[in-house]
């Protein structure tokens, strides 16, 4: 029977394919597993204790974690078994979104991972009245440990709990998501349980997992509804889950774990790539020809063969020679990568799936619970530059305008203390995505820019941005980007240079370089070929949409100062903002 509530996909895992170590995660420098079994008996036990503190049918549970790790799996379905209701936050947002968001959703109770965080709450608890109680999942003074909930001698409330269990119903609400957004007040996106399964079970038909055989690494943010539906898969395929310790460590955690699969984000992969491409770079001789062969010939790779029967006989002697120590890096037994969150380069998609390791790309959002369409290297189903086709269940249309709307079950109930509005977005069961992109005849899905994020120029010529940025991203000098020149004479380009790649180019090519950020943008030879990187991605695009001039920005964009999203999107009105001046200067205002 399959599953109709998010709970039931560890009673599926339970029922039909249990597994020695259905979740790892590293404490104290040790992987510790626990089975499918022991999985399922601590979600019964938190679900009874919460049972007894009161907790109830639609009650709000928030979960605030550092990082992915077991306990987050247990409290999130434990919660969810009562038809309470989570809400998942971001651990790097403010104190004061945390507080906003707490307070607007009414939450109840809260779980934090560590003492950062509980630091953080700690400091706006007593401006939230709806909590009543803190827990936590490492040891923290003066808060309530989560082990506490453990409880072995509640036993006699199971009964009282498998009623509840029943209660719950397809269409009630399950989590709700406040959107980090790259601008504005973040809106509380309603999933119900129905929502997210429909996208389960549609999804999973698109990747290619081995039912009870494979292993999967996790490291995105499972706050975020993409990794945290990921989780769910895994559990409805008896995939085991290994939690990497953080971004920071998941070269040594693919070492130690060698996943078969595991999601990322562009931003992730164009790292990964860099960062393989540099140490190719410092090769000698023949070596380095091989290196750069191997990468020049990924990157002019066709699935299916479409590149001719020579080409297929070269690309087998690059992976034997190459491409097979990159998936030895990657841990020596990943085969896919799921995309999603912002459009992946197609030089990346190329490269990768050539070398073996193939770059299955997704499409959507939190309100669309959130696939939509998904690459699938099976069946013809991979198109490089397209994200794929709609998954089961799922209709989507191009409007007038240009804007992708989508219509299925996986469409959110509407944002939270929020009609208005959830009604400027769902109009005739359609919701409206906010992005521009195209359907090809064979029903495959190109996005091409955000609708909010085109402009005109003075000259009243449109700019899709995006599509811009992600071409001149093709240059390995460039890491970040973003277009400019709304109302303007032309469109021009803020950069954040890779620093790491310049060091090295600088090295390689003796070019004498300041080592600091300020030093290294205002290089000649730097500015040079950057401008020539330019001139050469402006061959895509039309007169009026190629970029005439760009400033180099002497810090990185990162999380922490504001540039980027949690998810890693570029938050372009804040870094306009923070370099107006640059802009002012290409402008002459």
């Amino acid at each position: 029977m399959q599953p109709t509530r998010l709970f039931e996909f560890l009673e599926f895992q339970n029922q039909n394919q249990q597994l020695e170590r259905s979740l790892t995660t590293k404490y104290n420098g040790k992987w510790e597993s626990i089975s499918t079994k022991i999985f399922y008996k601590k979600v019964q036990q938190v679900s009874r204790s919460l049972l007894g503190m009161g907790v109830k049918k639609g009650d709000k549970i928030a979960l605030i974690s550092t990082n992915n790790r077991t306990e987050w799996c247990i409290i999130d379905l434990a919660v969810l078994q009562l038809g309470a209701i989570t809400v998942p936050l971001y651990p790097s947002i403010t104190s004061k979104e945390y507080q906003y968001i707490l307070s607007h959703s009414e939450s109840s109770y809260c779980f934090v991972s560590d003492l950062e965080v509980y630091k953080k709450l700690n400091s706006i608890i007593d401006n939230v009245k709806s909590i009543s109680e803190v827990f936590s999942f490492d040891s923290i003074d003066n808060c309530k440990s989560w082990t506490l909930l453990l409880n072995e001698t509640n036993e006699s409330l199971q009964e009282k709990l498998e009623v509840t269990k029943k209660n719950v119903k397809t269409d009630d609400l399950a989590t709700i998501i406040y959107t980090s957004g790259t601008t504005g007040i973040p809106k509380g996106v309603m999933l119900s349980h129905g929502n997210i399964v429909s996208n389960v079970l549609s999804s999973s038909k698109r990747l290619p997992l081995d039912v009870g055989r494979s292993k999967a690494l996790s490291f995105l943010p499972v706050c975020h509804i993409f990794e945290r539906v990921i989780l769910y898969v895994y559990y409805f395929n008896s995939i085991e889950i290994h939690f990497a310790e953080s971004l920071e460590t998941i070269s040594e955690n693919l070492k130690e774990v060698s996943p078969n699969f595991m999601t990322a984000v562009p931003r992730l992969l164009e790292k990964v790539y860099d960062k393989i491409y540099s140490r190719g770079a410092s090769l000698k001789g023949v070596k380095k020809k091989l290196f750069y062969w191997a990468v020049d010939l990924g990157l002019k790779y066709e699935p299916y063969g479409k590149n001719g029967l020579i080409y297929e006989l070269k690309l087998k002697i690059a992976r034997k020679l190459i491409f097979s120590k990159w998936i030895e890096a990657l841990g020596g037994n990943l085969v896919a990568i799921c995309s999603g969150s912002a459009a992946l380069q197609p030089r990346l998609a190329r490269v990768f799936t050539a070398a073996g390791i193939t770059l299955a790309e997704g499409y959507g959002l939190t309100e669309t619970s959130p696939v939509i369409t998904v690459s699938d290297i099976r069946q013809g189903g991979l198109k490089i530059g397209y994200v794929g086709k709609p998954i089961e269940g799922i209709k989507i249309k191009i409007a007038k305008d240009g804007e992708i709307l989508c219509k299925g079950p996986n469409v959110m109930k509407g944002y939270f203390k929020d009609p208005k509005k959830t009604a400027e977005v769902i109009i005739d069961g359609f919701f409206h995505t906010g992005d521009v992109g195209v359907i090809d005849s064979e029903g495959f899905l190109k996005i091409t820019d955000r609708k909010k994020q085109l402009f005109k120029t003075s000259g009243g010529k449109y700019i899709a941005p995006q599509l811009i940025e992600n071409q001149m991203k093709q240059s390995l000098f460039i890491e970040q980007i973003i277009v400019v020149g709304e109302n303007k004479k032309m469109p021009a380009a803020i950069i954040q240079p890779s620093f790491d790649y310049v060091s090295q180019w600088a090295k390689e090519n003796k070019i004498e370089i300041e080592s600091t950020m300020e030093g290294i943008c205002g290089n000649k030879s730097l500015i040079d070929v950057i401008q020539s990187d330019i001139e050469f991605n402006n061959n895509s695009f039309g007169q009026w949409e190629k970029i005439k001039k760009f400033k180099l920005t002497p810090e990185i964009w990162s999380v922490d100062l504001g540039h980027l999203t949690p998810t890693m999107k570029v938050k372009r009105k804040i870094v306009q903002e923070k370099y107006q001046n640059l802009i002012d200067d290409i402008y002459g205002d």
